[in-house]
């Protein structure tokens, strides 16, 4: 059986480590995982679902040691492929296959932006440089919306091939005992209206416009999922404009509680980011039967059928305010069952198309 090592920067709750968690237990071949700096909830996750998950703990982007121990890794594991995420994991996964003697290397691009990757201006010398560099070593880069792709070709990477994320809807199904139960302990009403946005507390995410538009809809409370260097700020900001209606969850999954039952305490969820590569937490909110207003998600822009469902306004709070208001006319629409259209986003199929570039790879060297 083909082996294959997903070196990933870190397994902290964000898309693309929870992108990588779903995809695994759908592919055929024999997967491990190694994460260069912190693990996490994610990082549980996986060993829960069997992987084995190789912790390195690098101590800095200049540490030699963890890349020697990277090459030893990959070569002592007798791995046929090396599968890299997110642009740290692709500058060293990259080289130390190619140290290991591994040529069959694949990369999935989740975080290339318009104007930054995983917070880095994209366009600095320096970011990009090393980026293609690294890129002349691999076989092919994934991107994981035509958007990426884009950027990437504009770049001047064209060993692109375009595959879309995956998401099991099922695992994402509405709850409604998990609604009463994650409101018990949020202490909120049964009729409450809960607005909700889920992602990483960065700047990037512009969570602040989704703050102040709360803050313009009377008695609204605020839900937030996730964690992150922007937390304090935000909740600062919330504590000023949303007195006592503000709640931060932080990261969940692998616990108690799953993403699938904060999003079946909300009734609306919201994403005012401006510059999603993707968006899988509007994804999974659609699936939940939630309505969505989002400022930027290629994938709620490639699926059809979910006309008022979904509304895209621009990252202003004015904007989020008027389309939430808009949306709460929503809610009592049967949520158990998630729109056809999801079927798109089938992470069976992404796998499949996944496992036969694997083959490509290997049939290439």
């Amino acid at each position: 059986m083909t082996k294959v090592l997903h070196v990933i920067t870190g397994l902290a709750s964000g898309g693309a480590e929870r992108q990588l968690a779903t995809l695994l237990p759908h592919l055929p071949e024999d997967c491990e995982v190694v994460c260069l700096t912190e693990g996490g909830l994610v990082g549980e996750r996986i060993r829960a679902e069997g992987f084995r998950v190789h912790d390195l703990r690098m101590p800095s982007n200049r540490d030699v040691a963890s890349l020697m121990a990277l090459v030893r890794l990959i070569r002592d594991g007798g791995f046929d492929v090396v599968h890299t995420h997110l642009y740290r994991a692709h500058l060293y996964g990259r080289l130390a296959a190619r140290m290991a003697g591994v040529r069959a290397i694949v990369a999935t691009e989740h975080s290339l932006g318009r104007t930054k990757i995983e917070g880095k201006p994209k366009d600095l010398l320096g970011v990009r440089a090393l980026y293609r560099a690294s890129e002349r070593m691999g076989r092919v880069t994934i991107a994981v919306s035509q958007t990426v792709a884009d950027y990437l070709r504009a770049w001047r990477i064209d060993r692109v091939e375009v595959i879309e994320n995956g998401i099991d809807a099922r695992e994402f199904r509405f709850d409604a005992e998990a609604r009463t139960l994650v409101r018990k302990m949020l202490g909120l009403d049964a009729e409450a209206f809960v607005i909700g946005g889920v992602g990483r507390l960065d700047p990037d995410k512009h969570f602040e416009v989704l703050i102040q538009a709360v803050s313009r809809i009377a008695g609204a409370i605020l839900l937030l999922v996730g964690a992150g260097p922007d937390r304090a700020r935000l909740q600062r900001m919330a504590a000023d404009l949303l007195p006592g209606r503000a709640h931060f969850a932080g990261d969940v999954g692998g616990g108690v509680l799953e993403i699938r039952d904060l999003l079946s305490a909300m009734d609306v969820f919201a994403s005012p980011s401006p510059s999603e590569t993707f968006g899988l937490a509007p994804l999974e909110a659609v699936a939940c039967g939630l309505p969505a207003v989002y400022a930027d998600s290629p994938a709620l822009d490639g699926l059809s059928g979910l006309g008022a469902r979904a509304a895209r306004v621009p990252s202003r709070p004015d904007a989020f305010a008027l389309a939430i208001r808009d949306a709460a006319r929503l809610r009592p629409v049967d949520r158990s069952a998630p729109p056809g259209t999801l079927e798109r986003y089938g992470v069976a199929e992404q796998a499949a198309h996944i496992s036969d570039l694997y083959r490509e790879v290997l049939l290439a060297q």
